[in-house]
């Protein structure tokens, strides 16, 4: 019996039962796919009944080359088995009886229309679908394959199923648009027979979609809504009419922004603009060129665009996601991009993209707006220091709102000491052994200055204190662009350069970064500059305090150019003094060689310092203190070793630690903890030595006789 009139089959025609399509042009190719498959499989076992010396169950081995010789001369016969036959008879009465419903509400039917199918492309696009809804069709596969090692459909399959086997013919090339847009995987470059045997596959993510008009996104596909209305400016505007004009093509559109800004919500207000819907991708989904174009086709069939996650394209990256992204570039889809450097965009097919998006970061304003907006409507309310934080941690909106959300649930309450805490845990900075957290050990009582440069030094910390106030209540933020403060501290060695900047980093109670030039210097030309870029981004994070040792190697005056390493070495000069004049933090450098640093550099600086060597007051208020204060040095002659040794501060400290090493008594670990004439004087001698100064018994006067050396006990 056949089918009533304009029915489909039900889903018991196909392998497994109760498999229900809710497409009704997907349902009539499933029926097509599996009636002609039970077809071909009763004339596999006709032909097996027919050989009956060969033993076993279908599918039948038997030499390939013979069957497929055998296929014209068996093909009259096949068509006669299809109509005499009960069971193929049968078969066939069920597929001339099948009918085409009507397209209502048919996502199948917008694909057709779309690219304009004929019925043999839908046919074999039907037949990738297949073994994606029904897990009993891979036997099957091989039994009309006659071959058990491909249990999965064919090109080849194809034309020995449809009625029309040259028309399969066709969808063989990689062109095709059923392999272009991304509903079939794609072919590659492989020779016509490979192609012809290669298995056909819909991707799984299209599949659902195929079968089920009302079928949602794929888990990690997020629709991406507007979460604060924006102001746009004239080029965004700009920007929205081109999308419009340009909507029938692909088009790859630059969000040029600081890392962390809410990228998500300025292309669901540029996508809602241009009119259409934005979906954000999961990053692991999108590092092979078949899934880039089953992403492609998948939005394209819901008609959204698509935001590209955070870090996904990079300097270091950007040409192979160019590559991955203009395999995609038949589709009439936006890709949005969200990028930290305008220089990656021009490593994107320039006809495909589109002008960037141009987005400020948070102004201080902002950060405060920011901060309540995602802490509560009370948080103005409670003097809880938003404006601080706002001002110490230049955060954008994504890492904001993960600083609020542990008071937000209440696991923290909402106080000043806290939201501090958050930001600077939140805002750890990596610097990948470029620069190295350090720890201040000294307090101001400690830097011993002469009156001029202890002025100039408390100058410095009164500024850093003031940058709230005159940037975002006078108004010079907009002028100065937010910049801090640039210091030089210049003079011999063991002055105190060092010393100072951890002393600023204790009263200002700033995180100090100390640049690790080993790291930073590289020979390869632009390798310098990259480092710089990453510790100056990572700095810029928050209020911190940068410090540099022996900057002269990197501030040093620039050179007539003779050659490539000389204008690259310039280069490197010219954007480091760019990106120190836009630092937001601290920034102190300190070189004992002044006059080896760039004039240019010298005109960025706020403030210089010069550390002299201490005089002799200075140098005897560096005797007393440099010793622990537990160490008894009551018979230490300090007006004569601050008179007859001139020494800077950094040796004074040195020869002080050295004396307590040898003056621990490690036979009685308990015993009074004393530092004598004896262990400074011998000290003293070792320091001068290393500093390959001439030394006679009479620079010791009175205490020549301590010269003598003796084993430590």
């Amino acid at each position: 019996m056949g089918l009533p009139k304009n029915s489909v089959l039900p889903p018991a025609s196909v392998i497994t039962p109760n498999l229900a399509i809710r497409d009704p042009l997907a349902a009539y190719w499933f029926a097509q796919v599996g009636l002609r498959l039970r077809r071909e499989v009763s004339w596999c076992w006709y032909q097996r009944m027919q050989q009956p010396e060969i033993e076993g169950v279908l599918p039948p081995v038997t030499d390939a080359a013979a069957e497929n010789l055998d296929l014209v001369r068996n093909a009259s016969q096949k068509q006669q088995f299809f109509q005499d036959d009960l069971t193929g008879g049968f078969l066939s009465d069920q597929i001339e009886l099948l009918n085409i419903p009507e397209p209502a509400n048919s996502r199948w039917a917008w694909v057709v229309d779309q690219l304009d199918l004929s019925r043999t492309e839908q046919f074999v696009l039907a037949l990738g679908l297949a073994p994606k809804l029904d897990a009993g069709l891979a036997p099957i596969f091989a039994t009309c394959l006659n071959d058990l090692s491909r249990p999965y459909p064919t090109l080849a399959l194809a034309q020995r199923l449809w009625d029309n086997p040259l028309d399969v013919g066709a969808c063989a090339d990689s062109g095709h648009p059923l392999f272009r847009y991304g509903l079939l995987c794609n072919l590659h470059e492989e020779t016509s027979a490979q192609t012809w045997h290669r298995s056909l596959e819909v991707p799984s993510i299209i599949a659902q979609q195929l079968i089920d008009p009302d079928s949602p996104l794929p888990y990690g596909f997020n629709l991406q809504q507007v979460e604060q209305e924006r102001e746009l400016d004239a080029s965004s505007e700009l920007l929205i009419a081109r999308l419009r004009i340009d909507a029938m093509r692909m088009q790859l559109v630059p969000l040029l922004g600081p890392r962390d800004v809410n990228y998500s919500d300025w292309a669901a207000i540029i996508g809602k603009r241009a009119g259409s819907s934005v979906v954000s991708v999961p990053d692991h989904m999108l590092r092979k060129t078949d899934q880039i174009l089953a992403i492609a086709c998948l939005c394209w069939m819901n008609g959204v665009d698509i935001l590209l996650p955070d870090q996904w394209v990079k300097s270091e990256n950007a040409r192979e996601c160019n590559q991955l992204l203009t395999t995609a570039s038949e589709l009439p889809l936006r890709w949005y991009l969200p990028l930290e450097e305008s220089s990656i965009q021009n490593l994107f097919t320039e006809s495909l993209l589109t002008p960037p998006l141009l987005i400020e970061g948070l102004d201080f304003p902002g950060r405060v707006q920011t901060f309540i907006r995602h802490l509560g409507v009370d948080a103005r309310q409670q003097e809880i220091g938003i404006e601080e934080c706002a001002r110490r941690f230049r955060f954008q909106e994504k890492m904001i709102a993960r600083v609020a959300r542990a008071f937000v649930d209440g696991s923290m309450p909402l106080t000043q000491d806290n939201l501090l805490i958050a930001c600077t845990n939140e805002s750890m900075i990596e610097m990948d052994n470029l620069a190295q957290l350090v720890e201040p050990r000294f307090g101001t009582d400690e830097l011993i200055l002469p009156p001029q440069q202890a002025a100039q030094f408390a100058e410095i910390v009164h500024a850093m204190q003031s940058l709230a106030v005159v940037h975002y209540h006078w108004g010079t933020a907009r002028v100065w662009n937010e910049s801090g403060l640039s210091v030089l501290f210049c003079g011999p060695p063991g002055t105190g350069k060092t010393m100072g900047a951890e002393v600023i980093a204790h009263e200002l109670k700033l995180p100090m970064y100390r640049i690790d030039l080993s790291q930073v210097v590289n020979k390869y030309i632009g390798e310098t500059e990259k480092n710089l870029k990453r510790i100056f981004d990572a700095a810029e994070l928050h209020e911190c305090i940068l410090f540099c040792d022996e900057a002269d190697a990197l501030f040093g005056k620039r050179t007539d150019v003779k050659d490539a390493h000389d204008r690259f070495a310039n280069i490197e000069i010219s954007y480091l003094l760019e990106r120190m004049e836009r630092f937001k933090g601290l920034a102190i450098l300190a070189t004992n060689r002044r006059r080896d640093l760039d004039e240019a550099f010298m005109r960025r600086l706020r403030y210089v310092i010069e550390f002299p060597v201490p005089d002799f007051n200075e140098r005897k208020r560096i005797w007393n203190q440099v010793f622990p204060r537990n160490v008894d040095i009551s018979d230490l002659d300090i007006h004569f070793l601050a008179k007859q040794f001139q020494l800077s501060g950094g040796y004074i400290r040195s020869i002080a630690f050295n004396a307590c090493l040898r003056a621990a008594d490690l036979s009685n670990p308990a015993a009074a903890q004393k530092v004598e004439m004896r262990d400074v004087v011998l000290a003293v001698r070792r320091e001068l030595e290393k500093m390959n100064r001439s030394i006679t018994e009479e620079l010791f006067g009175d205490y020549r006789e301590l010269l003598e050396e003796k084993v430590p006990q």
